[in-house]
């Protein structure tokens, strides 16, 4: 018959009604305080990441002016437009160069995504440096920094970094904070402003979600995708 119901289509819309029928909300006063409190348990349980994380790193968020010195400065990658840092990437590197200008940092240790031939930020950053005015002996590049985690764990692993003054956006920075903290690295962070517009919006609401995964790299501190031999850039820097 035209237009007629395929059964397989008939049969999966019978079970999903079936299944919204047994939803049954509770009948009596104990029935919803059981559920308001199990409800009130996942929220606790969702959001205690997120209050770890901030707790853990809020009070070494700073200003590029009153930072404290340390050898390195680390920034984050934060994607290319076009072979070239993005904005949110360009003001980080800013932050550096600054950092390094007033002699609160002597060297710079640049991390990020070089997964594809065709995508390569740590040679972008390193470039914007150079044209910022920090010396190429100065800068550090790790092709290997594919998430906050990798980045700290290889910054103190591979690179010898025991302390240092971390550089991303102020969404970001508590993250960086806690997983350097558990990687090793004693560190405070120069939390960089940015433009309240799409970009810092999904930023915000990416730590919601990426606090769980933070949480669970501080726990159990695993290796990071690539580890590698020491290296002695870093070392070779601060001379």
């Amino acid at each position: 018959m035209p237009g007629r119901v395929p059964g397989p289509v008939r049969r999966a819309w019978r079970r999903a009604v079936n299944g919204v029928r047994r939803i049954r909300l509770p009948r009596t006063r104990r029935g919803g305080r059981r559920a308001f409190q199990a409800v009130v348990a996942l929220t606790v349980l969702a959001l205690a990441p997120a209050t770890w994380m901030n707790a853990t790193a809020g009070p070494r968020v700073r200003g590029v002016a009153d930072a404290p010195a340390a050898p390195v400065a680390i920034v984050f990658g934060a994607g290319l437009w076009n072979g070239a840092p993005s904005p949110y990437l360009a003001h980080r590197l800013d932050a550096a160069a600054a950092l390094y200008e007033r002699g609160t940092v002597r060297a710079v240790l640049v991390t990020g995504d070089n997964s594809r031939h065709d995508y390569d930020e740590p040679d972008a950053m390193r470039a914007y440096l150079l044209r910022h005015g920090v010396p190429g002996r100065r800068i550090v590049s790790d092709y290997a920094g594919f998430d906050t985690w990798d980045s700290c764990s290889r910054a103190h692993r591979v690179f010898g970094v025991d302390r240092a003054v971390l550089v991303s956006q102020g969404f970001h920075i508590r993250r960086a904070l806690a997983l350097c903290s558990a990687a090793g690295v004693d560190s405070y962070g120069v939390g960089v402003a940015a433009k309240h517009d799409v970009t810092w919006a999904y930023g915000g609401v990416r730590e919601i979600f990426a606090a769980s995964k933070a949480a669970a790299d501080a726990l159990l501190r695993p290796d990071p995708h690539f580890l590698g031999p020491h290296e002695k850039g870093v070392a070779e820097a601060l001379r």
